[in-house]
């Protein structure tokens, strides 16, 4: 793994080791998977040196899935798929297998974080939260708020620690969290998405509407937005409002 590890081009220690992210090593263990599956060493480099940039930053890589068709490499990230060298998936293999595996680094690279203190600004901690939050969310909750409290505004800190509070069954305090990165971002369809789930989970279908139709208005594609607000008319009685949605819906699910 050497070769491809001086691919994506990390910084080394003093020692001569690389020094990677959480990405970092999803892409190792990407070229790992493509190497036992024949994939040409070539085309393993070229497509590392593009999904470098393409895998989603700012959110757990729980959903990637990479894959490869004889000689040619899939990426898949929930319903969206790309393909650096184009194809069908044979075979796939999950992030959260490496997660797991990755938990110890996880662990190290949030302690040794904390050591260094002052040094880490509220995007070093976001990103820390980022990198360790498939395999360590408590490290992750303690890196987002870390971030907050050093940039009260930073709205996808607020959006990720949101969901990591909403995802333990405290949607009043995610509620909070997305409210003040809307405040930051109006446009942050993500915030706004998600703060219509926690007002839906708390009985607030009025203004999870609201929320959702917010989210839409920034981002028209969000698919699930149009489902879960369809819902919410429909429940309402809206029936016009909810068989638009539905079928914006479907449209995004199978645009032929």
């Amino acid at each position: 793994m050497r070769a491809y590890a001086a691919v994506l081009g990390k910084e080394r220690e003093a020692d001569g080791s690389y020094r990677f992210r959480f990405r970092d090593l999803v892409l190792l263990r990407t070229a790992k998977g493509l190497a036992e599956a024949k994939v040409p060493a070539a085309t393993v480099k070229r497509a590392l040196k593009k999904l470098r940039g393409q895998l989603p930053e700012g959110r757990p890589l729980t959903g990637v899935r990479i894959a490869a068709d004889g000689k040619r490499v899939v990426v898949q990230d929930g319903s969206a798929a790309w393909n650096p060298e184009s194809g069908q998936t044979l075979f796939a293999f999950a992030v959260d297998d490496l997660a797991t595996a990755a938990a110890p680094h996880a662990k190290r690279a949030a302690e040794a974080a904390r050591q260094e203190g002052g040094k880490l600004n509220a995007d070093d901690w976001y990103l820390l939260g980022c990198d360790v939050e498939a395999s360590s969310p408590a490290d992750a909750r303690d890196a987002y708020r870390r971030a907050v409290e050093l940039e009260p505004h930073h709205a996808d800190a607020h959006v990720n620690l949101g969901r990591l509070l909403h995802e333990e069954g405290k949607t009043g305090a995610a509620e909070v969290h997305y409210r003040i990165a809307l405040t930051s971002k109006p446009k942050h369809a993500a915030a706004a998405f998600n703060l219509g789930v926690a007002l839906e989970d708390r009985g607030k279908l009025r203004e999870a509407a609201q929320a959702y139709e917010r989210a839409l208005a920034s981002d028209p594609n969000m698919a699930d937005a149009h489902y879960n607000v369809a819902l919410l008319y429909e429940r309402a009685g809206n029936k016009a409002a909810a068989i638009r949605h539905f079928k914006a819906c479907r449209k995004l699910a199978d645009p032929r």
